[in-house]
């Protein structure tokens, strides 16, 4: 069967892409390269270069490849953006799934892994996330991703799209080293192109009631992030069901360990500066990954080391 890639272009789609098509799955990549790379995507994968606001683009383009499941990462995913920009942020998140459902429905298409957030928790008091934590999110950003999902659970149950909702945590690392992390408002990048570039990597904020106080975070490596998407595909059948689970380690590390190992594989000792805390920043969240593990069968193989150092070998070879 062949699957459809939204955001296929970018950071975490090229990786997902590279794992598809290692597990020998067909797929056709939907991007409008609005923040994506069109190098990234192989010339013999077809590519459709169209937003999933745009329904009529998005119904062909499953009827002529003949696609039988979707796989949405396309969205915006920039908390302190999201502050700021509320309404993009919905009309692009949350009008653009919508959108993108209709078009499959439209095209009888009834298979779908949606990518959302650890966003969608909000500030939560417990030590590890479950899955069964009322969500509550903190910014626009978690907002449209739980509005997201409640879309795809009102799509399943209306049109009887089979669904499998996976929450990230904090996505890092590089999979082979052409395909680094772009970001600017990510951690472990940020940090390492302040090293790099001899300058103090950046703390927003040390004054939560954390250890250290610095925000903890539960990071996964965008290899196993790919691999979870893989699993998660093979296991949506089209019969009508839904699933929600976590994607992550179930391990919590502080921006200051983060710098730590960030200083272990650069070398580069440079002591950190202290910024302002950053708007819809939580102080800890950590997820739990039992239920991934236990009904698909999937685990992390990758620590924060893996991450760190895999995420400066591309950023060298990237010059």
């Amino acid at each position: 069967m062949t699957w459809m890639l939204t955001g296929g272009a970018g950071y975490i789609g090229a990786h997902v892409l590279r794992a598809l098509s290692a597990a020998g799955m067909d797929v056709v990549v939907l991007d409008d390269l609005s923040t994506g790379v069109a190098a990234k995507v192989p010339a013999d994968v077809p590519h459709i270069r169209a937003s999933v606001l745009d329904r009529e683009t998005v119904r062909t383009a499953l009827v002529d490849h003949e696609v039988e499941g979707v796989i949405h990462l396309a969205a915006k995913k920039a908390v302190e953006e999201s502050v700021r920009e509320p309404l993009f942020y919905y009309h692009e998140n949350v009008e653009g799934f919508r959108r993108l459902l209709g078009a499959m429905d439209d095209a009888g298409v009834r298979r779908l892994v949606f990518s959302s957030s650890a966003a969608v928790y909000g500030m939560p008091d417990v030590d590890r996330v479950s899955e069964g934590v009322l969500p509550y999110p903190i910014n626009p950003y978690g907002q449209t991703k739980l509005a997201g999902e409640w879309l795809a659970a009102a799509a399943q149950r209306a049109l009887g799209i089979d669904c499998v909702l996976l929450r990230y945590f904090n996505v890092a690392g590089a999979g082979a080293p052409d395909l680094g992390d772009p970001s600017v408002t990510n951690l472990i990048p940020l940090a390492l192109g302040a090293m790099e570039a001899g300058e103090p990597p950046v703390i927003f904020g040390d004054d939560y009631g954390t250890p250290d106080g610095t925000c903890i975070r539960d990071y996964i490596h965008v290899a196993d992030l790919a691999d979870a998407h893989v699993t998660a595909a093979q296991r949506v059948t089209g019969s009508g069901s839904a699933a929600v689970y976590n994607v992550s380690r179930g391990v919590g590390s502080s921006v200051r360990e983060v710098l730590d190992v960030a200083r272990e594989v650069t070398g580069i000792d440079l002591p950190a500066r202290v910024a302002p805390r950053r708007v819809g920043d939580p102080p800890r969240l950590v997820g739990a990954a039992d239920a991934i593990a236990t009904d698909l069968g999937w685990q992390a193989r990758h620590d924060l080391h893996d991450m760190v150092a895999s995420a400066w070998e591309a950023r060298r070879a990237a010059g």
